[in-house]
């Protein structure tokens, strides 16, 4: 999985790479089974560049441990890898730059469950 985020760091697939901080890739145990599948980074995730570390990353956290979920037991990532300005809803050109990615996430991580979080990402994995 590292050498297959290394290799998209650069892209410009799209315009969003124009604004972005960092792209944000994943995180998590590349050998879990449950993959978490959001829409996008926001502002405090661009700045980080991990995956739901904001409030919506926060409250996610107690959910999944309410649930009995780990951090080892689950990978997260999101369609889109890099902000759309404003937190605006991801555009159609900007789901399909990205959809490469995720669908190679998928098929390196192999998980037994994917879960999407929100209606972008429920739509892209159906």
């Amino acid at each position: 999985m590292k050498e297959f985020h290394s290799s998209i760091l650069t892209c410009r697939g799209c315009s969003l790479y124009r604004t972005r901080t960092h792209l944000v890739f994943g995180r998590g145990n590349s050998d879990a089974k449950i993959m978490l599948v959001g829409e996008a980074p926001g502002r405090e995730e661009d700045l980080e560049g991990r995956p739901f570390v904001g409030a919506a990353g926060k409250l996610l956290a107690q959910e999944l441990t309410k649930a009995g979920l780990r951090d080892e037991d689950i990978y997260i990532a999101n369609v889109l890898k890099c902000r759309p300005p404003g937190n605006r809803d991801p555009l159609p050109e900007e789901i399909e730059a990205c959809l490469p990615y995720l669908k190679r996430q998928i098929e390196i991580l192999h998980p037994r469950i994917i879960c999407s979080l929100g209606k972008f990402a429920t739509q892209v994995l159906l």
